[in-house]
């Protein structure tokens, strides 16, 4: 038998679900505007900004964008039009792929990092108390408890 929603549940899951729409796309809009990057891309360059020698398995840019190792590769194309990261073979398997975030990636990503930043505080963090923002972070903590072990079974 379904479990409906009562009122004060549908309410809670309609104003988080637009909420977190208009947040996402306020957030890309913002990134577009700044720096012509798409939020992927952002994310793509972060990742390999913090990794060692700035540089990852494609396969593990995949797994830590919860994407489709095809949807990484047309991303990292793009990316190497850009001339912002660069493809090489991973010494020692010959299937494998490195992406390495180059100079000029690294260059875009620290014009593209302070505006972002703004505008994630500017529409969200800024607009929540401390205690919001440590229930905001437990929420979240749940969610992606529950959802990355249900993923894994």
């Amino acid at each position: 038998m379904t479990r409906w929603l009562n009122d004060e549940e549908q309410h809670a899951w309609r104003t988080f679900g637009l909420a977190t729409r208009l947040l996402t796309d306020r957030l890309e809009r913002d990134l577009l505007a700044a720096a012509d990057m798409p939020p992927t891309y952002y994310e793509l360059l972060v990742l390999l900004s913090e990794a060692p020698e700035r540089t990852m398995r494609m396969s593990e840019l995949a797994h830590w964008t919860n994407s489709k190792p095809s949807r990484i590769s047309h991303a990292i194309n793009k990316l190497e039009q850009k001339g912002w990261v660069r493809r090489q073979h991973h010494t020692g398997d010959r299937r494998g792929w490195l992406a390495v975030l180059t100079d000029d990636g690294l260059d875009a990503l620290r014009v593209a990092a302070p505006r972002h930043t703004e505008s994630v505080r500017e529409h969200l963090i800024d607009l929540l108390t401390p205690e919001q923002l440590r229930q905001l972070a437990d929420i979240g903590q749940v969610l992606l408890d529950h959802l990355t072990d249900r993923d894994s079974r």
